[in-house]
């Protein structure tokens, strides 16, 4: 065990630990795009950097390790202004309207995408998303390569909506060595260029995907959907606030994962898994993510 200082408060966390976690420990919430309790850190989004007293630079709370005898600050002028630069450049390449947990932190900073340019034009669907929300969602098209790029809707399961990506790497190591291993995804070109893509930029049905959906599990701002929700947000029909959930088993075969039922009119929207479930670890099969049409088929 270790003991370190965090806003003023003393704290005694076992080595190893996190600052995010040892920060949650004293109930300090941490925000983070490219953090998830089942990957190991990204450290990409930037946002959950805090003040480490004696560090020249800021450190990302998501992967930095703490210390015995640090004196870390999560709240600070120099903490908030970082976080609140870093939401304004995300918000003003990328369309934001579909990250929920976005929004308060954007109020509390006082966030303004809009400082940073005029906006260019995002997605068709996002557009609408954002227009709905009454969100600034997009700027100049040169900082942000994947923002014009078409929805890509090539399969029934989900959606791929790159104008909403931040590349913060989580679908990419969902598909890879730390959930499923198909290895069908990665970060393709440099810079303003940088995009998530198939090998040689292949039609997804053409590359190694197995449509298990954990990339859509772990996406933080809604560029991957499923395909029930995408047409639900085209419609202005998506109604999180009016969906229950419930957890059940998945009746495909003998593992027993467990599935959260997303309800809304009596229909199926979606389906995930708890991250702290024993058997999945928030992660799940073609089957038990998108298996359930037989309950209510589309257009019923």
């Amino acid at each position: 065990m270790i003991e370190l200082e965090i806003d003023g408060q003393k704290v005694t966390v076992p080595e190893g630990t996190t600052l995010m976690e040892a920060a949650a420990t004293l109930g300090i919430s941490t925000p983070t795009l490219c953090w998830a309790p089942n990957l190991d850190p990204a450290t990409a989004c930037r946002v959950c950097v805090v003040e480490v007293e004696g560090s020249r630079v800021l450190v990302p709370a998501c992967g930095r390790k703490a210390e015995a005898g640090m004196v870390v600050r999560t709240n600070s002028d120099r903490v908030r202004t970082s976080r609140k630069m870093v939401l304004e450049l995300l918000g003003s390449s990328v369309d934001l309207s579909a990250a929920e947990q976005v929004k308060p932190w954007m109020a509390s900073l006082g966030a303004d995408p809009s400082r940073m340019g005029p906006a260019a034009p995002p997605s068709a669907a996002g557009e609408r998303d954002a227009a709905r929300a009454g969100h600034h969602h997009a700027t100049d098209g040169a900082t942000a390569a994947t923002v014009c790029q078409p929805i890509k809707v090539d399969n029934e399961l989900y959606v791929r909506d790159y104008g909403k990506c931040i590349l913060c790497y989580k679908c990419v190591d969902a598909c890879g060595e730390q959930a499923q291993a198909s290895f069908a995804i990665a970060v393709a070109g440099r810079g303003f260029d940088a995009r998530i893509s198939t090998e040689l930029d292949k039609p997804l049905t053409d590359s190694a995907c197995v449509y298990c959906g954990n990339c859509i599990g772990v996406c933080p701002t809604g560029a991957l959907q499923p395909v029930t929700e995408h047409e639900l947000r085209q419609e202005g029909a998506w109604e999180p606030e009016r969906q229950t959930q419930t957890d059940t088993i998945c009746p495909y075969c003998g593992v027993g994962c467990t599935l959260t039922l997303h309800v809304q009119d009596d229909r199926i929207v979606k389906v995930t898994s708890p991250h702290d479930a024993s058997v999945t670890g928030g992660h799940l099969c073609i089957k038990g993510r998108f298996g359930t049409r037989f309950v209510a088929p589309r257009g019923s």
